[in-house]
Parts: C-alpha cells; structure tokens; sequence
C-alpha cells in the first residue's frame, strides 16, 4: 500500500511564496510596494504582507492587491497579538488570507493588557474569518507546550523563522511541532522569513504551494489542506510511504531523514542522492512520519507529516 503526501498528488503545480513578512506599516524598513517588488524580483510567485495587527500601527491589513501583476500576486494577513503566553510575554500568532476588515483586538502595543483577548481566542476568530493560521517562531517566543496546546485552532507551526535564525539564533519550530504531532495534531510546517529588511533576514525561507492556479483564493486553500512543502533550497519532488519505509525523490542531498514520534528517527546518508528509501523500524510505529532533506550546503526542506491511518 502507498501512501503519498498531498502535495505531490494534488493537481496544478508548486508555487513559492513567503508567509511572513514586515513593512513601514509596523517595525519593517521599506515601503510594502518596494517589499513586493524585491519577492517578485527574486522570482517569488507569491507574498503574504503581515505586519504587526496591533494599535501602534493602526491595526494594518495592508492592502497590497496593487502590487500583483501577472506573474506574482499576494495574499492579504498580519501578524496578531493579544494576551500573554506564559513567560508573560505577547502571542504572535501568523494569519494568512485575512479579510481587511477583521476587527482588532484591544492590543494597543506589544505588552499584554489586562482582560484583552486571549492568543488562543484570537487565533480561533482569525480561523473563522477565513485565515491559514500558524504559530509564529516559537523558540524566539519562548514557547511552553502548554502555550502551543492551547492554540487549538491553528493549521501550521512555523518549524523555521528565518529572521530568528539571524537575528538572535532562535529559529527553530520542530520541538514543538513534533511534541504537538505526537500528541494527534494534524499540524502543518512552514519555513518563512519574517522579513524586516533591517537584517540579513530576507529570501531564507519558503514555502512551495500546490495550486492549479498563483491566485489567493487557490494558494489559501492549498495551504489549508497542507499541499506544500517548505525549504531554505533544496526541492522535495515526490514523498510517500510504501510498506516499511518512506521514499524520498529530491533535488541533490546529502542526508534524508525520517521522523516520527518520541525518539523515532532514521536517515540515510549519501553524496548528490536524488531518491532515498528510508526504513521505518526506527520510528517505533509512529502514526506520523516527516522527512526533512539536507543538502551538501546545510540547506533543508521539510515535509509536511504523512498520517499512517
């Protein structure tokens, strides 16, 4: 029996895009029209402008339907705030594909206000307005699992942030992710940017979609039904299980590593491998399996879970 990960069954073709990404609308440093057009020139199809939805700001769903053109086109979100995690500290929480009307919280700067909407209230109204909602860079948010367990509603966790990556070391998403996945999750996984352009944080980052078409409405429901990948280089061009192991078809690697849960792991390791087949006894029957392709750079791309049921 096979079992192939949606994304490389799915019609259409891949498409790649940045879910996370900051303006002079919040703390970013250019302009949203010179931020859409630095993407499409580096030969992004797509764009998710997401500043900071809080008072400070104006509350912004910056409206950057102007800048599509033929050939790229973007998809409206912000990055929300509200209430306090357990260190104390605001929830960021990534919303992609937000009505411009989406009504605030009572968020008036980046420190938590008594009696404010929770994160987890908030991320669930971000859902029923229509939005692909993620956990934003939870390692630089000092993320709990308690914390991570309370966003119930979310579809996807950032496992890399590239802007933590080189802003503080921080960028990881994988921990919570698999502890989450490992409790019966269907969690999605997103590498992004969280570009402000006062770093090297740019062009780090991304997802590749599945879509028969570059337009908002095709994009926001291929994230939601988790047909994409994520990477920093590498391409994964076919993922699935066939009896005991994961076979992985990819760009040139150097390691393919299977995942699962607990301390369920396995890789195969080569030089210039374009297809791997990865046993699955050392995933200690894991009803999920991930696969996350390294290249001879240190590049990744990570897989979405495939669900063994």
């Amino acid at each position: 029996m096979m079992t192939r990960l949606s994304a490389f069954s799915a019609p259409g073709r891949f498409w790649r895009g940045n879910l996370h990404t900051h303006s002079t609308r919040s703390d970013g440093v250019l302009k949203p029209e010179e931020v859409c057009r630095r993407y499409q020139a580096e030969g992004y199809d797509f764009l998710a402008l997401t500043d900071h939805f809080i008072g400070s700001f104006a509350y912004p769903i910056v409206d950057t339907k102007p800048f599509r053109t033929d050939s790229f086109t973007t998809i409206l979100g912000a990055e929300l705030h509200s209430g306090a995690m357990q260190n104390g500290e605001l929830w960021h929480i990534l919303a992609v594909g937000l009505p411009p009307d989406f009504a605030p919280s009572d968020s008036p700067d980046f420190h938590p206000k008594l009696g404010q909407e929770t994160g987890p209230e908030l991320a669930a109204r971000a859902v029923a307005a229509g939005a692909f909602v993620a956990i934003a860079h939870p390692q630089w948010s000092g993320l709990t699992l308690a914390d991570a367990r309370s966003i119930t509603s979310a579809h996807a966790v950032e496992i890399y942030n590239h802007g933590c990556a080189n802003g503080c070391d921080r960028p990881d998403g994988a921990a919570i992710a698999d502890l989450l996945l490992t409790e019966g999750r269907r969690l999605t996984l997103i590498a992004t940017d969280d570009a402000h352009f006062y770093e090297p944080d740019h062009f780090g980052g991304w997802v590749m979609v599945k879509a028969s078409e570059n337009t908002p409405d095709a994009l926001l429901a291929a994230l939601k039904a988790g047909n994409f990948y994520s990477s920093q280089g590498p391409e994964l061009r076919d993922v699935y299980l066939e009896g005991d192991k994961v076979v992985v078809e990819c760009s040139a690697a150097v390691s393919v590593v299977a995942m699962g849960h607990g301390t369920g792991a396995k890789a195969v390791h080569g030089h210039s491998m374009t297809r791997a087949e990865v046993p699955l006894s050392r995933l200690n029957n894991s009803p999920w399996v991930r696969v996350a392709v390294i290249d001879a750079a240190g590049k990744r791309a990570w897989s979405n879970p495939i669900w063994r049921d």
